[in-house]
């Protein structure tokens, strides 16, 4: 006879069903006063469910609730993750309240009921404001408050940056904002872990500053830690409970730059690319076409040499539009580079009608397979694993978007063929495609 086993239930945050509702509400009945809690109720006891242990695979491709993102969720231990190496977090806060100081006049507390009013801003105004204090070096605390008026810790520096007229928490900063998936953030997005069944235990948020490389495994995030503020490289979404941190996007944003230092810098110039050209500029083209799809046009590179490659990469960009002649000649003009910095318009396509050896469909790019993406060729990737017996991890789908489950499955492929560490990371490579299709 199976044994069940108990497990703790935490509810999702923003959850919309009965039963997560219900057991939110319970929580925060047994939180403590400043974080929340109902001093009536602060001995409810969390809700505890039956989970059977039979038959049961614990992964990324969980059904989710309806409408809701699905944000990836890589398993601890497992991935490419793991080869950055950083601080767990240790990001206690204040409750909710208004700004002190000097920084506080003019910044009316908002009323309790109301419903959150966000000020207007701008991307680069919130990349800006959080570069202040990452200049400043201001020391973290949870009951002291900067010269501006907010309050020395993670979600007090999200306030600041945001531009909001009070010092939230992490409780409370969503109502500020829309949810996104992760795959659409952009500078001055946020992401944010909000722990309902304790909130003094690894709650944390950070500000997106845009993506380190075209492979959106990592990221520039500005945070308020210990000792001070910072700005660091920092993998996709946070060092330690990564699966649960949800991306925010500001409602009061106005238009205006974007605000990153990967897509402040204005279009250059058509002097700037072309035969004989060679510099940063030429850099950039080819990283931003390479995340969009153009990397098989690139045996080497992208670099600041421009070659025949950065003009294919960047025709097949611009034809992607729907451009033709003189406004697909492969120079980027104006437009190409607004729609490559702000990551809109549309995708290099993958090649129609190349094939490897022995009819394999051709390698798309590592890009498309990482936390986040959701494309055609994952899709494909996953149904020729269950074609070819490795699809143990998928509870459904396959789909297009990636999941830990894909890699899992992958891994399992990788590591049939003999191979061990690096070459069975559960990331697809040329390789692994080939014998995949073969």
């Amino acid at each position: 006879m199976t044994v069940p086993a108990f497990e703790e239930y935490v509810p999702a945050i923003d959850c919309p069903c009965p039963g997560c509702a219900a057991q939110r509400r319970s929580a925060a009945g047994g939180l403590p006063t400043r974080y929340g809690g109902n001093p009536a109720a602060h001995g409810a006891r969390r809700a505890v469910v039956l989970v059977t242990t039979a038959g049961v695979v614990l992964g990324a491709g969980v059904a989710e609730s309806a409408g809701a993102f699905a944000d990836p969720a890589p398993v601890p231990g497992s991935g490419a993750l793991t080869d950055l190496a950083g601080p767990l977090p240790d990001s206690p806060q204040g409750a909710p309240g208004p700004l002190r100081g000097a920084g506080a006049q003019g910044a009316p507390a908002a009323q309790a009921s109301a419903a959150p009013v966000p000020r207007p801003t701008t991307r680069a105004d919130i990349i800006d404001r959080a570069k202040e204090w990452v200049t400043a070096q201001v020391p973290y605390s949870m009951e002291k408050y900067w010269s501006d008026g907010y309050r020395q810790d993670c979600s007090g520096y999200v306030s600041m940056a945001w531009n909001l007229a009070d010092n939230e928490w992490t409780g409370s900063l969503a109502a500020y904002g829309t949810r996104i998936p992760r795959e659409e953030l952009q500078p001055g997005d946020i992401l944010l872990f909000h722990n309902p069944a304790d909130p003094a235990k690894g709650s944390h948020v950070t500000i997106f500053g845009g993506w380190t490389d075209y492979t959106h495994t990592s990221y520039t995030a500005y945070e308020q830690t210990k000792p001070h503020t910072r700005k660091q490289t920092t993998p996709m979404a946070y060092w330690t409970n990564s699966g649960s941190y949800v991306a925010y996007r500001y409602k009061g944003l106005t238009s205006g730059n974007s605000g990153s230092e990967a897509a402040t810098t204005p279009f250059p110039g058509a002097a700037k690319f072309g035969p004989g050209a060679n510099n940063a500029y030429v850099t950039r083209l080819g990283t931003m076409l390479v995340a969009r799809g153009g990397k098989r046009f690139y045996e080497v590179g992208p670099d600041p040499v421009w070659t025949d490659a950065d003009r294919k990469a960047t025709q097949a960009f611009q034809q992607a539009q729907g451009w033709k002649g003189t406004e697909a000649d492969g120079i980027p003009g104006p437009d190409t580079w607004e729609l490559l910095v702000k990551g809109t318009g549309h995708d290099i396509p993958a090649a129609s009608g190349r094939k490897g050896p022995a009819g394999v469909p051709a390698f798309p790019g590592r890009g498309y397979f990482r936390p986040g993406r959701s494309n055609t060729h994952v899709d494909r990737l996953g149904r020729q694993l269950v074609k070819k017996g490795y699809g143990t991890y998928y509870l459904s789908g396959p789909d297009p978007r990636w999941t830990e489950a894909d890699r899992r499955n992958v891994e399992v492929f990788q590591k049939a063929q003999g191979w061990r560490g690096a070459e069975a990371d559960g990331y697809p490579g040329p390789e692994t495609w080939r014998r995949l299709f073969a």
